[in-house]
């Protein structure tokens, strides 16, 4: 529909703003045409009255929004829907600065421009226009216009420590500032599971906060438990901004700072009619775990709010999906941050744990369960029991699908009981996740635990599912798992998966298949925390590593297949549905069934009708669908109109994310029966007919809704109803039955269940993940010590030296003679070497090896001088903590460093004068006095 402009601000314009607050027919609120006398080309000192006509000299602004002062805050320049928005961008920015002028210098207003259907943003002061798809209100103006004039350089902020306190934090936070003073809009931070993703972004926003640059943020996560937790984590750093929600509080409160949301729950509340949001009530939008699910499903939020976007994931970079990296801007594949596992575990200290995997592997896994792999003590037992052994023949896939068998089960737990990393106490297991098939499976192998182990009283593993009763909440099943000395075990489907942190996990059991990479290294994840030294469990002292058991090659899947199982890409249903209404459209038209075709053209309108109109898609295509809201569109549908119906509108019915999905498989099925009956195709109408039926069938008439349809229920099941039925019965059926297919009962295969014994017939370590690369000298310091340790029983100088006493050179120089007798090569330099300290003396090392006197390794010396040294400076920009990382790996590898180092490579890669290019002199004199202390 082509509208002037004067219809275009009336039926379009004016009711965007409207939705935002503004009533343009109350002028203490818009001055519609408001008059800008910007003086006469040529003349000085004028005056209005010297123009030679009402207009000359004058400007007049489309809409100029005013604030609460009634002053014009922003100016928005109206265009007809039959030109490009973009004509009036230029046209708009002279407006607001002859505002800006007429008011002596006084704010800049904000600059919009829309043509009804697009409407565009331009903050003169700060960014480049861009789209958006609504007017700000008064509330969310003022607040953009104090964040403008009252942000502070972020160059200067200093990082609170007591947030963050590690080097890659301070660099990730660094490396966000500086993006948003060059006025980029989005960022994505990659971080390895356990390195503080979600505390590293608090440090960012009290910076954020306290300079200004933001007030208003959205959290977004996945599931309500890792809601909860950012929660907490949100009141312990940030305790002094205001939270929602709150304990409690269900309802949308609007005074709050911080909002933490699911991805489902935002969705839901932007595409209400009523929306209480406008898309700038978020000045910084943060989402958790960002992934393909969050482009495919979750992208309308992104979309909907004009705010500054930040990305966390914990997916390694090189497995991250190409959306990911382009819904948050980054070019070339390059996060703008980015710290790995191997990163984190390589660092002195370690900053996450390392692991081990173990591959166990039974017969009936690799065999399958059939007459060929059952023992014969077994088989003898079956047939006694009146079993059929020519009936057994599962594959081992099928394992916890469609057999299950006890024996197998307890195999793996037999296994990981001996195999595991245990309590100091050597006979439990540490804390533990074992990930299970299906809830059934988790059910049977607490059970086996149980049938195994009863001297624990059934308290050592327990099942953690979310629909468990007692698993939330304080002294819950999960708050026991990780705070008490038991359950040691807990085994889970799905739930624990992801996001859940608890330190103390040493030992992880897949014993599911996994198919998806990003879901197989957050799973790794749950066991890669650190300890944290200030709150030791009694019943994990120490975390050296963390054991992985491997029942169904998951690792060997991963190195054939590295990205995973990928998802097909599938045409939503909603999609689907309304172009078989095309379809059924087109082809009655062709049989000129005029009834047909009016009720045909009846639904694909109700369905038009009732789509989201908040939702950001349907917003950004008005134009295609006024076109089809228009009665004469309908008169006379061509060939053309139906064209445009597909490639216009259908794509728009994704939006029905919160559909009745099962009933509208069922419409579809039975609107493809009503083609199939127009289109006379026998083959194709008794194929669906059979599928309908089928559906109907497993409709149970004990609940009360279904028994109030029996009568149709029964009438769909015969024949006769197949052979009479008209179009209009077909519609009916649909009415009446589409709504109770979510009671459907299908009748599900019945699991075998066996209780055959299992043999282990695969055990072994795979390689995977990162290498240790001090094995040798690990194993070779281990045989000095054990050597030193015997001794003592025996030598009187070691004695004397593990009671305290002082020795005298003489005894010094014969123990090490005694030494160099088992051990030629050890010397004091030696020593040195494989301790990692070069200034410890020999008497230094064996009061060590005796547990006497703690030796720091250079490396721990030197890692430890650097951090507390970008600790101090965290006010150092990117570049500058990358030049320090550098130096540290550079002293690390050396063992000294020269002035003349630091103006050659690898430093002049990052700038080639060196260290002058990106340090003052005073702070290259701090950086030298920091290395003649640690590596002169």
């Amino acid at each position: 529909m082509t509208r002037n402009e004067a219809q275009t601000r009336k039926e379009l314009i004016d009711a965007r703003l409207k939705i935002a607050g503004w009533d343009v027919l109350n002028p203490s609120l818009v001055t519609q045409e408001l008059d800008i006398w910007c003086g006469l080309p040529g003349l000085s000192n004028q005056r209005i009255n010297d123009s030679q006509s009402p207009y000359q000299g004058h400007l007049f602004v489309d809409y100029a929004l005013l604030s609460k002062e009634g002053k014009s805050i922003a100016v928005v320049e109206a265009k007809k829907t039959a030109v490009d928005a973009e004509i009036g961008k230029e046209q708009a920015r002279n407006y607001a600065e002859k505002i800006q002028k007429s008011n002596d210098g006084g704010p800049m207003p904000f600059v919009f421009y829309t043509n009804g259907y697009d409407v565009f943003f331009w903050d003169t002061e700060r960014y480049p226009p861009r789209k958006i798809f609504g007017f700000p209100t008064i509330t969310d103006l003022e607040r953009m216009q104090f964040l403008r004039e009252n942000s502070k350089v972020l160059s200067s902020e200093l990082i609170n420590t007591n947030i963050v306190g590690r080097p890659y934090q301070i660099q990730a936070i660094r490396s966000v500032l500086e993006r948003v003073e060059k006025k980029y809009r989005k960022f994505l931070l990659v971080m390895a599971t356990g390195t503080g993703k979600t505390r590293t972004c608090m440090g960012l926003l009290d910076v954020l906060m306290r300079s200004n640059w933001i007030q208003k943020v959205l959290f977004l996560v996945d599931r309500i438990a890792l809601r909860e937790q950012a929660l907490d984590t949100f009141k312990q750093y940030l305790p002094n901004a205001p939270i929602w929600p709150k304990t409690g509080e269900i309802k949308f409160i609007p005074n709050r700072r911080i909002y933490c949301a699911t991805y489902p729950m935002m969705l839901n509340l932007i595409q209400q009619d009523l929306c209480p949001l406008s898309p700038h009530y978020f000045d910084m939008i943060i989402a958790d775990e960002s992934h393909r699910s969050i482009y495919n499903v979750y992208k309308n939020i992104f979309d909907y709010f004009d705010a500054v976007q930040l990305g966390l994931t914990a997916t390694p970079k090189n497995a991250i999906d190409h959306n990911t990296f382009q819904l948050f801007d980054c070019k070339d594949g390059l996060p703008t941050f980015a710290y790995s596992y191997e990163e984190a575990i390589y660092n002195i200290p370690p900053y996450l744990s390392d692991f081990e995997v173990l591959k166990l592997r039974t017969k009936f896994q690799q065999e399958g369960i059939n007459s060929k792999t059952i023992a014969e003590a077994e088989k003898n037992r079956l047939i006694r029991e009146g079993e059929d052994l020519d009936e057994f023949n599962f594959e081992g896939t099928e394992l916890e699908k469609k057999v299950t068998n006890k024996g197998t089960n307890a195999v793996i737990v037999r296994e990981f009981m001996e195999e595991c990393i245990k309590d100091p106490n050597g006979v439990l297991p540490g804390k533990t996740i074992f990930f299970a098939i299906s809830k059934k499976h988790a059910h049977r192998l607490c059970a086996v635990f149980n049938g195994l182990y009863p001297e624990y009283k059934g308290q050592l593993a327990e099942v953690i599912i979310s629909d468990v009763k007692g698993v939330h909440g304080k002294g819950g099943i999960f708050d026991r798992f990780k705070t008490k000395d038991m359950p040691r075990i807990a085994i889970s489907v799905d739930m624990l998966d992801t996001g859940i942190d608890v330190r103390e996990i040493v030992n992880l059991v897949f014993a599911k298949p996994v198919f998806s990479y990003t879901k197989f290294w957050q799973m790794i994840g749950r066991g890669t925390r650190v300890l944290d030294p200030d709150d030791i469990k009694f019943w994990c002292p120490k975390k050296e590593k963390f054991l992985i058991i491997d029942c169904w090659e998951n690792f060997e899947y991963f190195k054939m297949t590295p990205k995973g199982k990928e998802p097909k890409e599938t045409r939503p249903l909603p999609v689907r549905l309304f172009e078989a209404h095309i379809n059924k459209l087109f082809v009655s038209q062709k049989k000129k069934e005029a009834a047909i075709v009016q009720k045909t053209i009846n639904t694909i309108r109700k369905n038009i009708k009732e789509l989201p109109k908040n939702s950001i898609v349907i917003l950004d295509n008005q134009e295609y669908l006024e076109k089809v809201m228009d009665d004469n569109f309908w008169i006379n549908i061509t060939d053309g109109k139906l064209d445009y119906l597909r490639m216009y509108v259908s794509p728009l019915m994704r939006v029905l994310s919160n559909a009745d999905f099962k009933a509208m498989r069922f419409e579809l099925d039975g609107t493809e029966a009503q083609i199939a009956r127009i289109m006379s195709d026998d083959e194709k109408f008794e194929i669906l007919k059979d599928i309908i039926i089928e559906k109907v069938s497993e409709l149970p008439l004990t609940v009360n809704i279904v028994a109030k349809e029996r009568v149709w229920v029964e009438k769909v099941q015969s024949n006769h109803f197949w052979i009479t039925a008209s179009d209009d019965d077909l519609d009916e059926m649909i009415v009446r039955l589409a709504p109770l297919m979510k009671y459907r009962q299908t009748e599900k295969i019945p699991e075998k269940k066996l209780n055959i014994q299992d043999l282990l017939t695969v055990k072994e370590t795979v390689e995977f993940g990162p290498q240790h690369e001090r094995m040798t000298v690990d194993k070779y310091r281990r045989k000095v010590e054990d050597f030193i340790r015997e001794l003592v029983k025996s030598n009187p100088v070691l004695q004397k030296i593990s009671q305290g006493d002082n020795v005298t050179n003489k005894e010094i120089d014969e123990l090490a003679n005694i030494l160099k007798e088992h051990y030629p090569h050890v010397t004091e330099y030696i020593l040195r070497e494989v301790y990692d300290n070069r200034s410890a003396k020999f008497i230094q090392f064996i009061k060590h090896i005796l547990g006497i006197e703690e030796i720091a390794t250079f490396t721990e010396t030197v890692s430890i001088a650097f951090d507390d040294f970008l600790l101090k400076h965290n006010n150092y920009g990117e570049k500058q903590i990358q030049f320090i990382l550098t130096l540290k790996t550079f002293v690390l590898q050396r063992g000294i460093v020269k002035k003349k180092d630091l103006i050659s490579a690898p430093f002049t890669q990052l700038h080639p004068e060196g260290i002058r290019g990106v340090f003052k002199p005073r702070e290259i004199d701090e950086i030298l006095e920091l290395t003649q202390k640690i590596a002169s």
